[in-house]
């Protein structure tokens, strides 16, 4: 196995783990990293390998989560049984990520596929508009952030969230299928628009994505076994999606502990900062690198 592409396929795994759930556009960061330092692997720059990575940081979100999915699942199951959501902080919360994956569902079936052509042609350098529309689309996050924490008022709780709000968190989570807007960025800034304490807003974020990362994580899993099944992956190209996996999944699970733990004390304005920095820069390099 080529040490180079288990060092890219690492270094991309562990981009993928902190991005995810880090406001700041894991798609971004995975498009625009290997476009700066000229890592042309095929395999390693395509929609499976990422989704790949995606399942990663699957594993990650289940995992913290994990006592949390038993009882969401477990009360969502008797909301089903007894036809009826009541008063039961679960069975709203179980609904309310049902609900509120929908759009992004949607969204991520009829034109994330076109969306990857459109920002990034197989076997092709990232066209320079294409990273000045990235940096566009990190700005606009930033600044809907930036705004959002100035006008939040911080004060609702995890268990007042209304299947209104979902809906509109999830309808946010849909325009993540644009490079740059981040998934966790765009639940959060919804999040903080409709008055929730910044962890709980994230927190609901993080167990919002996990269908839409399931969906796509078992899309890749059914490529990778078609593929395999052909002859057109062998074990070196197996083992460079196993360490790009445990990557993003170590690293997913320490980026949800670390976010969660930061916000309840302090703002996201680091990653406002970060964003328009990072955009100020793509900007610079669309236009004058080579």
């Amino acid at each position: 196995m080529d040490l180079g592409l288990v060092f890219q396929a690492i270094f991309l795994g562990i981009l993928q783990g902190l991005t995810e759930f880090l406001p700041i556009s894991s798609s971004a960061h995975l498009l625009i990293v290997p476009y700066l330092l000229k890592w042309d692997s095929a395999l390693l720059n395509s929609l499976t390998f990422d989704m790949a990575l995606h399942l990663g940081t699957l594993v990650s979100v289940l995992g913290y989560f994990a006592n949390d999915w038993k009882r969401l699942v477990r009360a969502g199951a008797q909301s089903i049984r007894e036809r009826k959501i009541g008063a039961d902080s679960d069975r709203r919360l179980a609904w309310a990520i049902v609900i509120g994956a929908i759009p992004g569902g949607v969204v991520g079936v009829l034109a994330e596929s076109k969306i990857e052509e459109i920002f990034h042609a197989p076997h092709a350098p990232l066209a320079p508009w294409a990273v000045i529309a990235i940096a566009a689309l990190l700005a606009l996050l930033g600044l809907a952030l930036f705004i959002a924490e100035r006008v939040a008022k911080h004060q609702r709780e995890l268990a007042q969230l209304t299947l209104r709000d979902a809906l509109l968190i999830g309808a946010a989570q849909a325009a993540a299928v644009f490079p740059g807007v981040s998934r966790s960025g765009s639940t959060l800034a919804a999040g903080l628009f409709l008055g929730l304490k910044r962890d709980d807003a994230a927190r609901f974020s993080f167990l919002l994505g996990a269908p839409i990362i399931a969906g796509a994580g078992l899309k890749s899993v059914y490529d990778v076994a078609t593929e395999t099944a052909g002859g057109a992956l062998g074990g070196n190209e197996l083992g460079l999606y196993v360490v790009g996996f445990g990557a993003a999944a170590l690293t997913g699970f320490l980026a949800i502990r670390f976010l969660l733990r930061y916000l309840r004390f302090n703002s996201t304005d680091p990653f406002v900062y970060y964003r328009w920095a990072l955009a100020g820069l793509l900007v610079i390099l669309a236009l004058f690198w080579q």
